[in-house]
């Protein structure tokens, strides 16, 4: 048995194992020690830690929208619109169920064809059961038969589908959104229309016979766009009408490569997506969110008041 120096053998044992005695002394030793209060608010007082840097984020409600002349694109005012028009995340999924949405009810569904029962001739049997040594036969519109039925063939059908009004009315807002982040929206004055030279004018009813007028109509386009950054190398351009402009629709029928001229009720989101760029009027572009803002208007009658959705932009400079 091991024994200090005093003869205490449970000291000695404390001592070779390392661990203090568990005397009430070497109990309150083990007590931390904290400093008094006062010495704590002076320490804070006299702290030169930098002090930390509180950011405060602000929400964007609005973005500016530049409406500019056309065909020279000169800025003539500038607006402001609400970022729940213009300012949308994009969202694929959406974007997706929209164009698959469209092409499904532009779908004619009108192939037909004829069963073995509308096949016009007689229903009687071609030849004998047996003893002719051939294969059996019944009538000759059986499908094996040249000029017979169709088996399980097309017949005029609906490929329609259906899709949420607000779930395709925000579709509608995400490709706006898109196009206006990437710069590709460009929004002019209203009554956007091809100006011709006064030249033209003069000698296009009775000198340009021929071909002469759309071949002349092509170049002038031509060198309109390749101007203005809207030809075929920016990936062509769409341009949307309130209605049909003659000079204007004309000129693009004859460069589809360059681009392609449409009116508001021709206008759907695939069309905002596979072109370049969207040059469009104001007041084209204030009609397609008022269409297609369902999910931002509420229809509950609260005291006699309606919700309605955010203002269709508001003018901030004008020229």
């Amino acid at each position: 048995m091991l024994t200090d120096e005093a003869g205490d053998t449970q000291q000695g044992l404390h001592k070779v194992n390392g661990y203090r005695s568990l005397s009430k002394a070497n109990c309150r030793e083990q007590i931390p020690e904290y400093p008094p209060r006062h010495s704590r608010i002076m320490e804070a007082q006299y702290d030169t830690r930098p002090p930390s840097i509180t950011l405060l984020t602000v929400a964007v409600t609005t973005v500016p929208v530049t409406v500019h002349a056309f065909p020279s694109l000169e800025p003539t005012s500038l607006e402001r619109w609400d970022v729940n028009h213009l300012y949308l995340p994009l969202r694929r999924d959406l974007l997706h169920l929209a164009v698959v949405y469209e092409g499904d009810n532009t779908r004619q569904g009108t192939a037909s064809s004829k069963t073995r029962y509308d096949v016009h001739g007689s229903h009687r049997k071609m030849r004998p059961q047996k003893g002719t040594g051939r294969a059996r036969m019944g009538t000759k519109q059986s499908p094996v038969n040249r000029g017979g039925g169709k088996t399980f063939g097309p017949h005029p059908r609906d490929f329609g589908t259906s899709l949420t009004r607000k779930v395709y009315d925000k579709a509608w807002r995400t490709a706006l959104s898109y196009r206006y982040r990437k710069g590709d929206l460009i929004v002019c004055e209203d009554g956007m229309d091809l100006v011709l030279p006064t030249d033209y004018e003069l000698v296009a009813g009775k000198y340009l016979k021929d071909g002469l007028k759309e071949a002349y109509l092509k170049r002038y386009m031509t060198g309109v766009l390749g101007n203005l950054g809207l030809g075929r190398a920016s990936g062509r351009t769409l341009f949307v009408t309130g209605n049909r402009r003659e000079a204007l629709f004309g000129a693009m029928e004859q460069l589809p490569w360059e681009g392609r001229a449409l009116d508001l009720e021709d206008v759907d989101v695939k069309d905002l997506l596979e072109t370049g760029k969207v040059v469009l009027e104001r007041s084209v572009l204030k009609e397609m969110i008022k269409k297609h803002q369902s999910d931002l208007v509420s229809r509950v009658v609260m005291q006699g008041l309606v919700k309605g959705g955010p203002k269709l932009g508001t003018p901030v400079i004008r020229a």
